[in-house]
């Protein structure tokens, strides 16, 4: 099988039984997404989603949310991994919007990672989910699902996921493509124990064809 045709098949089966994947982080506009996916970092949708809505009532845009002080802001996210930073950061990238971006959240990677507490994930997952522009966000689901899935080679860092991924993936699919190499990651394909008799991919899979190589060695040592 080509790569060519390994993306193909994937893709298919996706579009197929996912064809409007979408992030589970719950949001009204793309300043709720920001915060939202600051938080996200080393933490669960589920956690963050219980988080926001208080947060968000609070403070419903960045004019608000700027003149936060940590003390006020803190008691809200501290069930959130990391919270002293998501803290900081969340009041000084609503500070940022507001001084240089007129309140508004930019659109463009090189403007969003000016940001505090935002990376290139973030800023790939903010214009691909608002804007449906053609950036894959690399987390350890991404990363993993698609080394898994023979989609990239000897990727050693989430920039060469990303670079391997975009390279061969539609342009039109790339937005789509994040959510769904995430949601197969959270829910089939575990880190520990991948459900692999409940995947739909397995048949080209090189981490199941591997560990059904293992198993069939482990029996063989065993009759011996």
């Amino acid at each position: 099988m080509t790569i060519k045709e390994r993306y193909q098949y994937v893709f298919n089966y996706f579009q197929q039984h996912s064809p409007e994947p979408e992030t589970e982080l719950i949001y009204d506009n793309p300043f709720q997404l920001l915060v939202a996916v600051i938080l996200s970092a080393q933490c669960t949708d589920k956690r963050v989603n219980q988080t926001t809505p208080e947060i968000f009532a609070r403070y419903p845009d960045p004019a608000l949310l700027s003149q936060a002080t940590f003390d006020e802001l803190f008691p809200l996210i501290k069930s959130i991994s990391y919270p002293n930073n998501k803290t900081r950061h969340l009041i000084g990238m609503a500070k940022m919007l507001m001084e240089e971006f007129k309140g508004e959240v930019p659109m463009t990677v090189e403007e969003l990672v000016r940001l505090p507490g935002v990376g290139r994930k973030t800023a790939n997952v903010i214009t691909s989910v608002i804007d449906e522009q053609p950036n894959m966000a690399v987390d350890t689901h991404v990363f993993r699902v698609s080394a898994r899935l023979g989609l990239t080679k000897n990727a050693k860092t989430p920039l060469q996921t990303e670079q391997q991924l975009i390279k061969h993936i539609p342009k039109e699919l790339i937005h789509k493509a994040h959510h769904w190499l995430i949601l197969h990651g959270r829910y089939i394909c575990l880190a520990r124990n991948p459900k692999c008799d409940e995947c739909g991919l397995r048949n080209i899979c090189l981490y199941y064809r591997n560990l059904g190589s293992e198993l069939n060695i482990k029996r063989t040592k065993q009759k011996l």
